[in-house]
Protein backbone atom coordinates (compact mmCIF):
# COMPACT_ATOMS: atom_id res chain seq x y z
CA UNK A 1 0.00 0.00 0.00
CA UNK A 2 1.47 3.58 -0.67
CA UNK A 3 2.08 6.11 1.37
CA UNK A 4 -0.68 8.56 2.40
CA UNK A 5 -0.83 12.11 1.03
CA UNK A 6 0.41 14.84 3.20
CA UNK A 7 -2.82 17.09 4.80
CA UNK A 8 -1.40 20.79 4.08
CA UNK A 9 -2.81 24.07 3.85
CA UNK A 10 -3.61 26.23 1.24
CA UNK A 11 -0.05 27.42 1.03
CA UNK A 12 1.01 23.73 0.97
CA UNK A 13 2.53 23.69 4.75
CA UNK A 14 1.13 20.56 6.61
CA UNK A 15 -0.74 19.96 8.80
CA UNK A 16 -0.24 18.42 12.31
CA UNK A 17 -3.40 17.92 13.94
CA UNK A 18 -7.23 18.01 11.82
CA UNK A 19 -9.25 16.92 14.70
CA UNK A 20 -8.39 19.35 17.60
CA UNK A 21 -8.48 22.67 17.22
CA UNK A 22 -5.60 24.94 19.74
CA UNK A 23 -6.90 25.89 23.07
CA UNK A 24 -5.14 28.00 25.79
CA UNK A 25 -5.07 24.39 28.00
CA UNK A 26 -7.21 21.29 27.89
CA UNK A 27 -10.36 23.44 28.40
CA UNK A 28 -9.52 26.32 26.03
CA UNK A 29 -10.56 28.93 25.18
CA UNK A 30 -9.50 28.52 21.03
CA UNK A 31 -6.85 30.46 20.08
CA UNK A 32 -6.96 33.08 17.18
CA UNK A 33 -3.65 31.71 16.01
CA UNK A 34 -4.98 28.51 14.89
CA UNK A 35 -4.57 29.47 11.62
CA UNK A 36 -5.51 26.00 10.08
CA UNK A 37 -8.51 26.59 11.91
CA UNK A 38 -9.36 29.96 10.53
CA UNK A 39 -8.65 29.19 7.04
CA UNK A 40 -11.08 26.09 7.07
CA UNK A 41 -13.73 28.36 8.66
CA UNK A 42 -13.10 31.04 6.44
CA UNK A 43 -12.89 28.89 3.02
CA UNK A 44 -16.07 26.76 3.92
CA UNK A 45 -18.34 29.66 4.19
CA UNK A 46 -17.42 31.18 0.56
CA UNK A 47 -17.93 27.47 -0.85
CA UNK A 48 -21.36 28.74 -1.86
CA UNK A 49 -23.20 32.02 -3.50
CA UNK A 50 -25.57 33.40 -2.88
CA UNK A 51 -26.84 30.18 -0.80
CA UNK A 52 -26.43 29.92 2.66
CA UNK A 53 -24.06 27.01 2.95
CA UNK A 54 -26.23 25.12 5.86
CA UNK A 55 -29.33 26.56 6.94
CA UNK A 56 -30.06 27.40 3.54
CA UNK A 57 -34.12 26.65 3.44
CA UNK A 58 -36.20 28.66 6.28
CA UNK A 59 -39.13 30.44 8.03
CA UNK A 60 -39.23 33.20 10.00
CA UNK A 61 -41.30 35.20 12.30
CA UNK A 62 -41.72 38.37 14.11
CA UNK A 63 -42.52 38.29 18.13
CA UNK A 64 -41.78 39.17 21.81
CA UNK A 65 -39.97 37.74 24.40
CA UNK A 66 -41.25 38.64 28.15
CA UNK A 67 -39.53 37.99 31.17
CA UNK A 68 -41.91 35.94 33.65
CA UNK A 69 -39.34 34.89 36.71
CA UNK A 70 -36.89 36.63 38.28
CA UNK A 71 -33.25 36.02 37.03
CA UNK A 72 -31.36 39.34 37.69
CA UNK A 73 -28.98 37.69 40.79
CA UNK A 74 -27.39 35.85 38.01
CA UNK A 75 -27.25 38.21 34.78
CA UNK A 76 -27.51 41.56 34.76
CA UNK A 77 -28.53 41.23 31.11
CA UNK A 78 -30.90 44.56 30.88
CA UNK A 79 -33.64 42.53 28.72
CA UNK A 80 -33.70 39.95 31.43
CA UNK A 81 -33.80 42.90 34.67
CA UNK A 82 -37.72 42.59 35.62
CA UNK A 83 -40.74 39.89 35.50
CA UNK A 84 -43.15 41.84 32.99
CA UNK A 85 -40.48 43.33 30.72
CA UNK A 86 -41.00 42.66 27.15
CA UNK A 87 -37.92 42.67 24.16
CA UNK A 88 -39.43 42.10 20.87
CA UNK A 89 -37.43 39.33 18.48
CA UNK A 90 -36.97 37.77 14.90
CA UNK A 91 -36.51 34.16 14.87
CA UNK A 92 -35.89 32.27 11.70
CA UNK A 93 -36.29 28.32 11.66
CA UNK A 94 -34.34 26.60 9.37
CA UNK A 95 -33.58 22.44 8.41
CA UNK A 96 -29.61 22.10 8.35
CA UNK A 97 -28.52 20.05 5.35
CA UNK A 98 -30.73 20.78 2.64
CA UNK A 99 -30.47 23.52 0.06
CA UNK A 100 -33.08 26.42 -0.74
CA UNK A 101 -35.25 23.70 -2.42
CA UNK A 102 -35.44 20.89 -0.70
CA UNK A 103 -37.97 19.34 1.63
CA UNK A 104 -39.13 20.89 5.25
CA UNK A 105 -40.05 17.21 6.16
CA UNK A 106 -36.59 15.44 5.39
CA UNK A 107 -34.69 13.85 8.56
CA UNK A 108 -32.56 16.54 9.84
CA UNK A 109 -31.77 19.23 12.93
CA UNK A 110 -34.13 22.28 12.78
CA UNK A 111 -31.85 25.50 13.38
CA UNK A 112 -33.36 28.13 15.31
CA UNK A 113 -31.80 31.38 15.72
CA UNK A 114 -33.57 34.23 18.27
CA UNK A 115 -32.48 38.01 17.67
CA UNK A 116 -33.23 39.93 20.71
CA UNK A 117 -33.61 43.72 19.74
CA UNK A 118 -32.42 45.10 23.37
CA UNK A 119 -31.74 48.23 24.46
CA UNK A 120 -28.18 47.23 24.55
CA UNK A 121 -27.55 45.98 21.48
CA UNK A 122 -28.86 43.04 19.32
CA UNK A 123 -28.81 39.19 21.21
CA UNK A 124 -28.41 36.42 19.19
CA UNK A 125 -28.99 33.10 20.26
CA UNK A 126 -28.44 30.50 18.06
CA UNK A 127 -28.95 26.98 18.47
CA UNK A 128 -30.88 23.51 17.57
CA UNK A 129 -34.28 21.82 17.92
CA UNK A 130 -31.59 19.32 19.55
CA UNK A 131 -29.77 19.74 23.20
CA UNK A 132 -26.46 18.30 21.36
CA UNK A 133 -24.12 18.13 18.20
CA UNK A 134 -22.71 15.81 16.18
CA UNK A 135 -18.87 17.03 16.99
CA UNK A 136 -17.38 19.23 19.31
CA UNK A 137 -14.51 20.70 17.90
CA UNK A 138 -14.59 23.54 14.74
CA UNK A 139 -12.05 22.02 13.16
CA UNK A 140 -14.62 19.07 11.69
CA UNK A 141 -17.23 20.95 11.11
CA UNK A 142 -16.37 21.71 7.34
CA UNK A 143 -15.52 17.62 7.15
CA UNK A 144 -19.08 16.78 8.50
CA UNK A 145 -21.21 19.41 6.19
CA UNK A 146 -19.38 18.02 3.43
CA UNK A 147 -20.41 14.36 4.08
CA UNK A 148 -23.67 15.69 4.59
CA UNK A 149 -24.04 17.15 1.27
CA UNK A 150 -23.68 15.98 -2.57
CA UNK A 151 -20.52 14.16 -3.28
CA UNK A 152 -18.27 15.84 -5.30
CA UNK A 153 -18.22 13.48 -8.69
CA UNK A 154 -21.80 12.54 -8.75
CA UNK A 155 -23.62 15.07 -7.55
CA UNK A 156 -25.94 13.35 -4.90
CA UNK A 157 -26.55 12.90 -1.59
CA UNK A 158 -23.87 9.83 -0.31
CA UNK A 159 -25.14 7.54 2.38
CA UNK A 160 -21.59 6.33 2.25
CA UNK A 161 -19.95 9.79 3.28
CA UNK A 162 -22.74 10.78 5.80
CA UNK A 163 -22.17 7.08 7.59
CA UNK A 164 -17.92 7.31 6.61
CA UNK A 165 -17.63 10.31 8.59
CA UNK A 166 -20.04 9.35 11.79
CA UNK A 167 -18.65 5.49 11.72
CA UNK A 168 -15.18 8.07 12.05
CA UNK A 169 -16.39 10.23 14.98
CA UNK A 170 -18.14 8.08 17.70
CA UNK A 171 -19.05 11.52 19.15
CA UNK A 172 -21.70 11.52 16.85
CA UNK A 173 -23.74 8.72 18.22
CA UNK A 174 -26.25 10.82 20.11
CA UNK A 175 -27.07 13.22 17.87
CA UNK A 176 -27.42 10.40 15.54
CA UNK A 177 -29.74 8.42 18.13
CA UNK A 178 -31.83 11.81 18.20
CA UNK A 179 -31.73 12.63 15.17
CA UNK A 180 -33.29 8.94 13.85
CA UNK A 181 -35.85 8.99 16.44
CA UNK A 182 -39.02 11.04 15.18
CA UNK A 183 -37.63 13.89 16.63
CA UNK A 184 -35.16 14.01 13.50
CA UNK A 185 -39.09 14.92 11.14
CA UNK A 186 -41.00 17.45 13.34
CA UNK A 187 -44.37 18.17 12.49
CA UNK A 188 -43.81 21.63 12.39
CA UNK A 189 -41.32 24.40 13.96
CA UNK A 190 -44.24 24.99 16.52
CA UNK A 191 -44.28 21.70 17.37
CA UNK A 192 -40.29 21.30 18.81
CA UNK A 193 -38.19 22.25 21.37
CA UNK A 194 -35.27 24.70 21.01
CA UNK A 195 -32.03 25.00 22.65
CA UNK A 196 -29.06 27.02 22.33
CA UNK A 197 -27.33 23.67 22.45
CA UNK A 198 -23.99 25.00 23.87
CA UNK A 199 -22.90 26.42 27.50
CA UNK A 200 -23.02 30.37 27.99
CA UNK A 201 -21.88 32.60 30.94
CA UNK A 202 -24.01 34.67 32.69
CA UNK A 203 -22.72 37.13 35.38
CA UNK A 204 -24.33 39.79 37.21
CA UNK A 205 -23.64 43.49 38.38
CA UNK A 206 -21.26 42.49 41.24
CA UNK A 207 -18.93 40.22 38.74
CA UNK A 208 -20.49 37.08 39.70
CA UNK A 209 -20.71 34.37 37.37
CA UNK A 210 -22.46 31.23 36.86
CA UNK A 211 -22.62 28.51 33.47
CA UNK A 212 -26.04 28.41 32.21
CA UNK A 213 -27.71 26.34 29.34
CA UNK A 214 -30.84 27.54 27.51
CA UNK A 215 -33.91 25.67 26.62
CA UNK A 216 -37.21 26.80 25.03
CA UNK A 217 -40.19 24.43 25.36
CA UNK A 218 -42.89 23.77 23.17
CA UNK A 219 -46.39 25.16 24.44
CA UNK A 220 -48.02 23.81 21.84
CA UNK A 221 -47.04 20.28 22.96
CA UNK A 222 -44.07 17.89 20.80
CA UNK A 223 -45.50 16.11 17.56
CA UNK A 224 -43.42 14.59 15.12
CA UNK A 225 -43.88 12.60 11.70
CA UNK A 226 -42.72 9.00 11.67
CA UNK A 227 -40.79 8.17 8.80
CA UNK A 228 -43.61 6.91 5.83
CA UNK A 229 -45.59 10.07 6.70
CA UNK A 230 -42.61 12.74 6.52
CA UNK A 231 -41.53 11.14 3.32
CA UNK A 232 -45.74 11.08 2.13
CA UNK A 233 -45.34 15.07 2.86
CA UNK A 234 -42.23 16.34 1.55
CA UNK A 235 -43.52 14.64 -2.05
CA UNK A 236 -47.16 16.21 -1.54
CA UNK A 237 -45.99 19.88 -0.08
CA UNK A 238 -42.46 20.56 0.68
CA UNK A 239 -42.64 23.33 2.05
CA UNK A 240 -45.03 22.37 5.17
CA UNK A 241 -43.76 23.73 7.68
CA UNK A 242 -43.23 27.13 6.22
CA UNK A 243 -46.33 27.50 5.54
CA UNK A 244 -47.79 25.92 8.29
CA UNK A 245 -45.88 28.56 10.49
CA UNK A 246 -47.30 31.50 8.53
CA UNK A 247 -50.85 30.32 8.51
CA UNK A 248 -50.73 29.89 11.95
CA UNK A 249 -49.94 33.32 12.99
CA UNK A 250 -52.32 34.39 9.99
CA UNK A 251 -55.13 33.07 11.91
CA UNK A 252 -54.44 34.31 15.17
CA UNK A 253 -53.02 31.04 16.87
CA UNK A 254 -49.46 32.29 17.97
CA UNK A 255 -46.85 29.94 18.51
CA UNK A 256 -44.97 30.33 22.45
CA UNK A 257 -42.17 28.66 24.24
CA UNK A 258 -41.63 28.36 27.75
CA UNK A 259 -37.57 29.19 28.47
CA UNK A 260 -36.08 27.45 30.86
CA UNK A 261 -32.32 27.41 32.14
CA UNK A 262 -29.94 25.29 33.98
CA UNK A 263 -27.26 27.38 36.32
CA UNK A 264 -24.12 25.40 37.07
CA UNK A 265 -22.15 27.21 39.86
CA UNK A 266 -18.46 28.20 38.05
CA UNK A 267 -16.30 25.84 40.31
CA UNK A 268 -18.50 22.93 39.37
CA UNK A 269 -17.17 22.44 35.90
CA UNK A 270 -13.90 21.76 37.46
CA UNK A 271 -15.36 18.20 39.08
CA UNK A 272 -18.56 17.69 37.12
CA UNK A 273 -18.42 14.00 36.00
CA UNK A 274 -17.54 15.47 32.32
CA UNK A 275 -16.67 18.24 30.72
CA UNK A 276 -19.47 20.60 30.85
CA UNK A 277 -18.50 22.54 27.84
CA UNK A 278 -18.98 19.35 25.46
CA UNK A 279 -21.42 19.92 23.32
CA UNK A 280 -22.10 16.50 22.25
CA UNK A 281 -23.33 16.05 26.21
CA UNK A 282 -26.16 16.85 28.15
CA UNK A 283 -26.26 18.24 32.11
CA UNK A 284 -28.36 15.92 33.96
CA UNK A 285 -31.82 17.44 35.31
CA UNK A 286 -31.59 16.05 38.45
CA UNK A 287 -27.95 17.84 38.97
CA UNK A 288 -28.96 21.45 37.25
CA UNK A 289 -32.98 21.40 37.15
CA UNK A 290 -34.78 23.62 35.01
CA UNK A 291 -35.23 27.05 36.57
CA UNK A 292 -38.52 29.21 34.79
CA UNK A 293 -37.47 32.15 33.14
CA UNK A 294 -40.04 33.50 30.23
CA UNK A 295 -42.23 33.48 27.16
CA UNK A 296 -41.37 33.13 23.86
CA UNK A 297 -43.95 34.13 21.26
CA UNK A 298 -44.20 34.76 17.92
CA UNK A 299 -47.37 37.04 16.95
CA UNK A 300 -46.38 38.56 13.28
CA UNK A 301 -45.37 37.57 10.04
CA UNK A 302 -42.77 38.93 7.72
CA UNK A 303 -44.06 41.81 5.26
CA UNK A 304 -41.43 40.43 2.48
CA UNK A 305 -39.61 37.44 3.00
CA UNK A 306 -36.24 38.21 1.08
CA UNK A 307 -35.92 41.93 3.18
CA UNK A 308 -36.44 39.93 6.42
CA UNK A 309 -35.94 35.83 6.48
CA UNK A 310 -33.37 35.93 3.90
CA UNK A 311 -31.19 38.80 4.31
CA UNK A 312 -31.42 37.56 8.54
CA UNK A 313 -28.13 37.45 9.85
CA UNK A 314 -27.46 35.77 13.09
CA UNK A 315 -24.37 35.13 15.16
CA UNK A 316 -23.01 34.08 18.55
CA UNK A 317 -20.77 36.95 18.76
CA UNK A 318 -23.42 39.42 19.63
CA UNK A 319 -23.84 39.12 22.80
CA UNK A 320 -24.89 41.53 25.37
CA UNK A 321 -23.82 42.83 29.11
CA UNK A 322 -24.42 40.25 31.44
CA UNK A 323 -23.92 37.11 29.05
CA UNK A 324 -20.94 35.82 27.64
CA UNK A 325 -19.14 33.01 26.10
CA UNK A 326 -17.54 29.43 27.35
CA UNK A 327 -15.18 27.80 26.81
CA UNK A 328 -17.25 25.44 24.49
CA UNK A 329 -15.12 24.86 21.58
CA UNK A 330 -17.51 24.45 19.04
CA UNK A 331 -19.05 28.13 20.31
CA UNK A 332 -15.56 29.55 20.36
CA UNK A 333 -15.43 28.21 16.58
CA UNK A 334 -18.89 30.10 16.08
CA UNK A 335 -18.44 33.29 17.25
CA UNK A 336 -16.12 33.65 14.34
CA UNK A 337 -17.70 31.26 11.59
CA UNK A 338 -21.20 33.02 11.90
CA UNK A 339 -19.86 37.08 11.12
CA UNK A 340 -17.38 36.02 8.74
CA UNK A 341 -20.42 34.19 6.44
CA UNK A 342 -22.48 37.23 6.70
CA UNK A 343 -19.66 39.40 5.56
CA UNK A 344 -19.24 36.85 2.99
CA UNK A 345 -22.96 36.52 2.00
CA UNK A 346 -24.29 39.74 2.43
CA UNK A 347 -21.58 42.05 2.62
CA UNK A 348 -19.33 43.75 5.14
CA UNK A 349 -22.26 46.36 6.29
CA UNK A 350 -25.34 43.72 6.66
CA UNK A 351 -25.73 44.64 10.43
CA UNK A 352 -27.38 48.30 8.62
CA UNK A 353 -30.00 46.10 6.97
CA UNK A 354 -33.03 46.55 8.48
CA UNK A 355 -33.97 43.30 9.90
CA UNK A 356 -30.57 43.35 11.49
CA UNK A 357 -30.35 47.05 12.58
CA UNK A 358 -30.05 47.17 16.55
CA UNK A 359 -32.94 49.36 18.09
CA UNK A 360 -30.04 50.55 20.74
CA UNK A 361 -27.77 53.43 19.45
CA UNK A 362 -24.81 52.12 17.15
CA UNK A 363 -21.42 54.46 17.57
CA UNK A 364 -18.06 53.04 16.65
CA UNK A 365 -15.51 53.86 14.01
CA UNK A 366 -16.02 51.72 11.71
CA UNK A 367 -16.38 52.83 7.87
CA UNK A 368 -16.71 52.58 4.59
CA UNK A 369 -17.00 48.78 2.59
CA UNK A 370 -19.50 47.58 -0.03
CA UNK A 371 -23.35 48.67 0.34
CA UNK A 372 -22.50 51.26 3.16
CA UNK A 373 -26.29 52.80 2.86
CA UNK A 374 -26.46 54.69 5.49
CA UNK A 375 -24.58 58.11 6.54
CA UNK A 376 -21.15 56.53 6.76
CA UNK A 377 -19.90 58.38 10.32
CA UNK A 378 -20.45 61.80 8.57
CA UNK A 379 -17.27 64.33 9.08
CA UNK A 380 -16.44 62.30 12.15
CA UNK A 381 -13.18 61.10 13.32
CA UNK A 382 -12.41 57.67 11.99
CA UNK A 383 -9.74 56.55 14.56
CA UNK A 384 -9.80 56.10 18.75
CA UNK A 385 -8.27 57.78 20.74
CA UNK A 386 -9.08 61.07 19.74
CA UNK A 387 -9.35 64.39 21.13
CA UNK A 388 -13.20 65.21 19.12
CA UNK A 389 -15.35 63.37 21.95
CA UNK A 390 -16.27 60.20 19.90
CA UNK A 391 -16.72 57.02 21.23
CA UNK A 392 -15.10 55.52 24.19
CA UNK A 393 -14.94 52.13 25.71
CA UNK A 394 -17.07 51.68 28.43
CA UNK A 395 -15.03 49.11 30.96
CA UNK A 396 -17.90 48.11 32.91
CA UNK A 397 -19.18 46.44 29.77
CA UNK A 398 -16.56 43.88 30.34
CA UNK A 399 -16.96 40.38 31.19
CA UNK A 400 -15.73 38.49 34.03
CA UNK A 401 -11.81 37.17 33.59
CA UNK A 402 -11.84 33.61 32.65
CA UNK A 403 -8.78 31.85 34.39
CA UNK A 404 -6.80 29.50 32.08
CA UNK A 405 -3.61 27.50 32.59
CA UNK A 406 -1.69 24.85 29.97
CA UNK A 407 -0.23 24.83 26.77
CA UNK A 408 -0.99 26.30 24.10
CA UNK A 409 -1.32 23.37 21.31
CA UNK A 410 -3.80 21.35 19.60
CA UNK A 411 -6.10 19.68 22.77
CA UNK A 412 -8.15 16.66 22.74
CA UNK A 413 -11.38 16.94 25.13
CA UNK A 414 -10.26 15.63 28.59
CA UNK A 415 -12.72 12.00 27.78
CA UNK A 416 -13.68 9.80 25.12
CA UNK A 417 -17.21 8.66 26.88
CA UNK A 418 -19.35 8.62 23.62
CA UNK A 419 -21.52 5.92 24.37
CA UNK A 420 -23.26 6.64 27.84
CA UNK A 421 -25.71 9.32 27.18
CA UNK A 422 -26.66 7.65 23.76
CA UNK A 423 -27.29 4.58 25.48
CA UNK A 424 -29.05 5.99 28.37
CA UNK A 425 -31.30 8.06 25.86
CA UNK A 426 -32.31 4.64 24.09
CA UNK A 427 -33.15 3.05 27.01
CA UNK A 428 -35.05 5.67 28.30
CA UNK A 429 -37.85 4.92 24.78
CA UNK A 430 -40.91 2.97 24.89
CA UNK A 431 -40.76 -0.14 22.29
CA UNK A 432 -42.25 1.90 19.63
CA UNK A 433 -39.49 4.69 19.71
CA UNK A 434 -37.32 1.82 19.29
CA UNK A 435 -38.57 0.54 16.84
CA UNK A 436 -38.95 3.44 14.86
CA UNK A 437 -35.51 4.16 15.43
CA UNK A 438 -34.17 1.19 14.60
CA UNK A 439 -36.20 1.43 11.25
CA UNK A 440 -35.13 4.85 10.49
CA UNK A 441 -31.35 3.98 11.01
CA UNK A 442 -31.93 1.14 8.61
CA UNK A 443 -33.90 2.66 6.03
CA UNK A 444 -30.53 4.83 5.63
CA UNK A 445 -27.72 2.85 6.51
CA UNK A 446 -28.59 -0.15 3.99
CA UNK A 447 -27.30 2.07 1.73
CA UNK A 448 -23.60 2.57 2.99
CA UNK A 449 -20.72 0.01 2.51
CA UNK A 450 -21.09 -3.30 4.97
CA UNK A 451 -17.40 -2.58 6.03
CA UNK A 452 -19.26 1.46 7.73
CA UNK A 453 -22.11 -0.88 8.70
CA UNK A 454 -20.32 -3.04 11.11
CA UNK A 455 -18.15 0.08 12.20
CA UNK A 456 -21.33 1.53 13.25
CA UNK A 457 -22.90 -1.13 14.67
CA UNK A 458 -19.84 -1.46 16.93
CA UNK A 459 -20.73 2.10 18.32
CA UNK A 460 -24.00 1.12 19.05
CA UNK A 461 -23.54 -1.98 20.82
CA UNK A 462 -21.24 0.18 22.58
CA UNK A 463 -23.93 2.45 23.59
CA UNK A 464 -26.19 -0.39 24.40
CA UNK A 465 -25.66 -4.44 23.15
CA UNK A 466 -29.30 -4.41 22.39
CA UNK A 467 -29.10 -1.31 20.02
CA UNK A 468 -26.59 -2.57 18.14
CA UNK A 469 -27.86 -6.40 17.78
CA UNK A 470 -31.40 -4.86 17.00
CA UNK A 471 -29.26 -2.60 14.00
CA UNK A 472 -26.83 -5.88 13.41
CA UNK A 473 -30.20 -8.02 12.63
CA UNK A 474 -32.29 -5.77 10.69
CA UNK A 475 -29.52 -5.33 8.00
CA UNK A 476 -28.91 -8.91 8.35
CA UNK A 477 -25.29 -8.65 9.78
CA UNK A 478 -25.91 -10.88 12.94
CA UNK A 479 -23.19 -13.35 11.99
CA UNK A 480 -21.06 -11.10 10.39
CA UNK A 481 -18.57 -9.75 13.16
Amino acid sequence: MSEPTKLTTASGAPVADNQNSQTAGQRGPVLIQDYHLLEKLANFNRERIPERVVHAKGAGAHGYFEVTHPVSQWTKAKFLSEVGKRTPVFIRFSTVAGEKGSADTERDPRGNAIKFYTEEGNYDLVGNNTPVFFIRDPLKFPDFIHSQKRHPATGLRDPNMAWDFWSHSPEALHQITILFSNRGTPKSYRHMHLYGSHTFMWYNDKGEAVWVKYHFKTDQGIQNFRREEAVRVAGEDPDYATRDLYEAIERGDYPSWTLYVQIMPLQDAETYRFDPFDVTKVWSHKDYPLIPVGKLVLNRNPENYFAEVEQAAFSPANLVPGIAPSPDKMLQGRLFAYADAHRYRLGVNHHLLPINRPIAPVNNYQRDGFMRFDGNGGGQVNYEPNSYNGPVQVPDAAAPPLAVSGYATSHPYREDDHYTQPGDLYRLLDPQEKADLIDNIVASLKHARQDIQLRMIEHFRKADEGYGARVAEALGLVSVR
